[in-house]
């Protein structure tokens, strides 16, 4: 997942430079590797995120197929779709491409919508469908999702006609590859499925037309090098470009049309308009590499709309436990920008993990916000591999040290590794896995995400 710019590095959370790819994601777009969250937390699947990533309350928890006290039984379309899912497991590679070859056989034109090469769009396919599958039985999250995801692909030029001819290869492809659990009934199933997924994000873009664009330009007004491969670049959108804190945007520069990443905000809403992204180069990664070593002010790239659901809940008075590693410090940065011009002080503590000293690109600015409002916040940095003034060692030893955090809103960003560790860590340690919350684009890669 290339990570959002604030924001951080393509895919929030990794360091590879993926991409929005999911079913039929007629664009790639990822977010830094410093931001992905890996969402395969076993301590944590009794309450399981939402299709975006984040976590939190939700009203009817859903099991992915048993039956659990408090909890509904699955649909008798969603045990159909999860047997398929189960068969096509083994082969999902081959089913995938089998996909794609059914969809640019038959509908040459849309090739148009993907990027040029579809190398790491292959593994994307079965996340996707597995993803579906676990959310199938929880309409409110799974609406909300699909609607934000319908307005967004409205960028990537993704018209109503097109659902149905992906519809079609979708299923081909399935009934291709599921030999032994496909049927009348199974495939019906998905058909049910599909459409409704597939109006509901119809719906939403059709809503959003007529006050959104479909995506904004932006120039870049600064850019900063702070180390060899993580650059502080700041845009001027061309009209006002809503959003808050903690969440990111979808990012394509001119230099590789049709090709998007993810990148979170690194500072909160400011009166002046401008957004800021932390970018890291990854391997690879033709977007990361490209704002990091080659744009320049004046350059103009083009923005999708906000998403995510790593926000601040300003109702209520929790303190704010905010992990961050690498470029996943961007999102949390902006959290505290959030609490501080809020004007209602809560504690909140930040540490901020590298694993060298000198990958501490952004502490003086932390730093400088610690000293602004010493009453309630304190950061702490952590690093690895070598000694520093206030801790050593694996972040998550670090958080656990100073806690417990059971009474605390806990928000991380960075490395998939990290993010798992933490959890695990943090829900061992007695704090409510709904109060743990994080964005995840890697195992999310939902159907044209």
């Amino acid at each position: 997942m290339d990570a959002p710019v604030t924001a951080s590095a393509e895919n929030p959370g990794s360091d590879g430079d993926g991409g929005e790819w999911g079913w039929f994601a007629p664009q790639p777009a990822h977010r830094d590797s410093d931001h992905r969250a890996d969402h395969r937390y076993t301590a944590v699947e009794s309450n399981p995120p939402y299709p975006d990533g984040s976590r939190g309350p939700r009203p009817h928890p859903v099991d992915a197929g048993t039956d659990v006290p408090g909890e509904r039984s699955p649909s008798p379309d969603a045990v159909l779709v999860r047997r398929t899912l189960e068969e096509i497991r083994p082969v999902a590679d081959r089913a995938t491409a089998y996909f794609y070859a059914l969809l640019f056989s038959y509908h040459p034109d849309l090739r148009m919508l993907f990027p040029p090469a579809m190398d790491t769009q292959r593994d994307r396919l079965f996340k996707a469908l597995l993803t579906t599958a676990r959310h199938a039985d929880d309409p409110v999250a799974l609406d909300d999702y699909l609607a934000r995801l319908g307005k967004g692909h409205r960028k990537y030029g993704t018209r109503p006609e097109h659902y149905p001819l992906l519809g079609e290869c979708l299923i081909g492809a399935l009934a291709q590859f599921a030999t032994e659990t496909w049927s009348g009934e199974a495939e019906a199933a998905w058909v049910r499925t599909y459409t409704r997924m597939s109006q509901t994000m119809i719906d939403a873009a059709a809503e959003d037309e007529p006050h959104a664009p479909a995506w904004w330009h932006a120039e870049v007004v600064s850019h900063e090098a702070r180390t060899s491969d993580i650059a502080v670049i700041t845009l001027r959108p061309d009209q006002p470009y809503p959003f808050r804190a903690g969440q990111y945007a979808a990012v394509e520069t001119p230099w590789w049309p049709r090709v998007w990443r993810h990148y979170s905000f690194a500072s909160a809403p400011r009166s002046d308009g401008l957004l800021t992204f932390h970018v890291r180069a990854v391997p690879a990664g033709w977007v990361s590499n490209a704002l990091v070593h080659r744009a320049a002010p004046g350059d103009v790239v083009r923005l999708g709309p906000a998403v995510g659901g790593m926000v601040v809940d300003h109702s209520t008075d929790n303190g704010l436990l905010c992990v961050g590693g690498g470029t996943g410090i961007a999102p949390l940065k902006a959290l505290v920008e959030d609490i501080a011009g809020y004007g209602r002080p809560r504690r909140v503590d930040v540490f901020y993990g590298a694993r060298w000293e000198r990958d501490l690109y952004d502490i003086d600015a932390l730093l400088w916000l610690q000293h602004a409002h010493s009453s309630w916040l304190a950061v702490r940095p952590v690093v690895s591999d070598a000694p520093v003034d206030v801790g050593r060692g694996p972040l998550p030893d670090a958080v656990r040290q100073y806690g417990p955090w059971a009474d605390f809103d806990a928000y991380l960003a960075g490395p998939a590794g990290m993010i798992r560790n933490c959890v695990e860590s943090l829900v061992a340690d007695t704090a409510p896995p709904y109060r743990i919350f994080h964005d995840s684009l890697e195992e999310l890669a939902w159907p044209w995400a």
